[in-house]
């Protein structure tokens, strides 16, 4: 989304923020469709056949985020953060509920990039890169933030860096490091 779009997105979902009805009214289909790009990078890292279909986990999202009456939106990066953050938090628990192949089978631990390619096993995967993550977050917030906007979010480098507040080089750097750790946890048997 180009600069102007941007700031017009920014100023809408403030009025929203402030209450302001006519706001969502416009910024929905902008939204949607920037919600559906995002749920559909998730989508395509999962298994083939996963129930969940794209729309409805745009949809779930779309929801949550309409209903959240107290958000205050400081950008369009903000919003799509969060949002990215609640499609992984959706995703993760659908998976955590899903009957496992047998009862004594275990999320199987695989690298970052395995994660981006492996089509069987899917609901494993993203349970345990979420289980990961949520430790490289305790010690690492930042990188932990990283990973989940540009991983999950599909966000761009310099999005990234907006909704961090850190600049662009920054982002790539502790992104490749968060990667290394991630592969290295991810690898442990």
């Amino acid at each position: 989304m180009a600069g102007s779009n941007t700031q017009e997105v920014t100023e809408l979902l403030q009025k929203w923020s402030g209450g302001d009805a006519d706001a969502l009214e416009k910024l929905t289909p902008v939204i949607y469709a920037e919600l559906h790009r995002i749920a559909r990078r998730y989508m395509n890292r999962e298994r083939d056949g996963h129930t969940l279909q794209t729309t409805a986990l745009v949809n779930e999202a779309y929801l949550r985020l309409i209903d959240w009456k107290t958000a205050r939106w400081e950008n369009r990066a903000h919003f799509f953060g969060v949002s990215a953050q609640l499609m992984r938090r959706i995703l993760v628990d659908f998976a955590r509920k899903r009957p496992k192949v047998s009862g004594d089978e275990l999320a199987r631990h695989v690298s970052l990039e395995e994660a981006l390619t492996i089509t069987h096993e899917k609901d494993a995967d993203i349970v345990a890169l979420d289980e990961a993550l949520d430790e490289l977050g305790r010690f690492d917030a930042r990188k932990a933030r990283i990973v989940e906007l540009r991983f999950f979010g599909g966000l761009s480098v310099e999005e990234t860096a907006e909704v961090i507040s850190v600049a662009p080089i920054t982002v790539m750097r502790e992104w490749q490091k968060a990667k290394a750790w991630l592969y290295r946890e991810l690898s442990k048997t």
